[in-house]
Parts: C-alpha cells; structure tokens; sequence
C-alpha cells in the first residue's frame, strides 16, 4: 500500500478521493451547487475514511507503530505520543506522526504545512519523500488551498514521475483550478501506466466535458460503464452528458441510480443536487 492511504484512511479528504477523486470537480447541472462546497472549519473534521489494513511507513519501530495505530480512533492521544517522542529524538517518524495526527484533528493547513516541510528536509529515500509530498498535496486540498496542492503533487512527482496516485493527484488539483488540459495529460499518463484506473478515466471524461469535447468526454464516461456498470462516478458524470444533451429522463436515471449505489457519499450529493437542480426547471 502506498504512502498516500494514509492520509486518506485518518482524515477527512474531502470524499472526493474517497471515490478517486471524480467528483472534486464534476459539475451539477447548473454548475452552482459544486461552488458553493466548503473546506472544513479548522478543527472539525468531516467524516473519517476507511481504514487501510496496513497503514504505510516512512519508518521502522514500535513506537512508530504505536502512534500511526491511534490515529483513527485516538488523534489527540497520537499527538501527545508524537510530540513527546519528537521532543526525545523521535525523528522523522515523530515528525510524520504528529503531521498526521493533526490533520485528523482537523488541523488540516497545519497537517499540510508540516507534512510539505517534512518531506523537503527528509533523508528518506525519493519514493518515500513523494509520498509525503503527495499526503501534504491531499492535506492542501482539505483546506481548500488548491494552488498549494497542485505545487505539492508537482515536487511529488519530480521525485517518483510514474506513480499514478500522484498523477491523478495533481490532475484533481488542476482541474480544480480549471487547468483541465493538464489535467489531461497528467491523466493520460497515469492511464498510460495503469489503464484500468476507471477513477482516472472518469475524471478524464470531466475534464474533457468542460473543455468543450463531449464525444470524447462520452468516449471515456462509456468505457467506465462497459467495464463496471456499478462505477457511482461515472453515472454521475453521464447524468450531466444526458442532460447536456436534452436527454433529462436518462440524466434523472443515472443520477438516481448513482445514489443508490453510493449512499452518503459526495457522489449521490451531487447526484440529488442535480436532480434538485433538474426539478426546479431551467430558470434555477
């Protein structure tokens, strides 16, 4: 498991990467409801993620252990672990630690601060370091600051450029940033490494939706869907191709279904926005 679970499995990143990041940019019917999303207020956290069975490591030790062990269920224990250890040698291992555990407190710019310095200073090896870059860069696009989670993808992937996590990393933040050709390179590269990364197919359908090309957009959307009709994400997105299209009885389908199959998730909330959205008439 790479680095980059861990920072999803104790945190609030924002469901989007809980769902491969698809619906970080994937815009509602009217394009309003996405907008008006907001980072969580520093110390509240949204919901935790899923917790990975083995958590990654930069470090080796029981004490390293101990303290990644309570971060889920025990993030302020963690950082009082964390910063007595740091304060006793603890080293890049209470460093990383501590970086994390705020970040599950919901101190996420904090987190993001800490977890970027400690991978430019870090004597771990380049792999290891890029994956802390791209924790910080998941920990920057918490607190909303999306320019900071692109420039920590960027210094993620001049140490590891074929890692696909850092890839589809940087290509959210792009596409946050309505940089969707570089989204799209960055997109087929990752797809060029792993092609059944359907997470980056669909984000790549998006961003070609927003560019303007729907062929292509319903190209990739239709390969998704072919090879996994359950995939939540793309329904979402095919909803809007539907209705982009005039086809509301197919887009009201798709957006229906994607809530089912996805319940309490980003992904049926911006399904019920649209169709709230689709309710209300062209005027809204």
């Amino acid at each position: 498991m790479n680095m980059r679970a861990a920072l999803t499995s104790i945190a609030v990143l924002a469901a989007a990467a809980a769902c491969g990041g698809g619906v970080w940019w994937a815009s509602t019917y009217d394009e309003t409801a996405a907008e008006a999303s907001e980072a969580p207020a520093p110390g509240e956290a949204a919901t935790p993620l899923p917790v990975p069975p083995v958590p990654p490591r930069i470090a080796e030790g029981w004490r390293y252990e101990k303290c990644l062990g309570m971060l889920n269920d025990d993030a302020p224990g963690a950082s009082a672990e964390a910063e007595s250890w740091q304060a006793n040698g603890g080293g890049e291992a209470a460093a990383h630690c501590l970086a994390l555990a705020q970040v599950a407190m919901g101190n996420v710019q904090i987190g993001a601060e800490m977890l970027e310095a400690l991978a430019a200073a870090s004597s771990a090896p380049p792999a290891a370091r890029a994956a802390v870059y791209g924790q910080a860069a998941q920990a920057w696009e918490m607190a909303n600051h999306i320019r900071h989670a692109y420039d920590a993808a960027t210094k993620a992937l001049a140490l590891s450029p074929d890692d696909p996590d850092l890839l589809v990393d940087r290509a959210v933040a792009a596409g946050a940033l309505h940089r969707y050709q570089d989204s799209i390179d960055d997109l087929n590269r990752a797809l060029e490494i792993d092609p059944h990364r359907y997470d980056a197919m669909v984000l790549r359908g998006s961003a070609w939706r927003h560019l303007g090309q729907l062929g292509l957009a319903q190209d990739d959307i239709d390969r998704v869907l072919l090879a996994d009709p359950d995939n939540a994400e793309a329904l979402l997105e095919r909803g809007i191709l539907r209705q982009r299209h005039d086809d509301l009885a197919g887009a009201q389908a798709d957006w229906e279904r994607a809530m089912r199959l996805a319940p309490d998730s980003a992904t049926a909330d911006l399904a019920q926005q649209n169709l709230a959205l689709l309710e209300a008439g062209p005027a809204q």
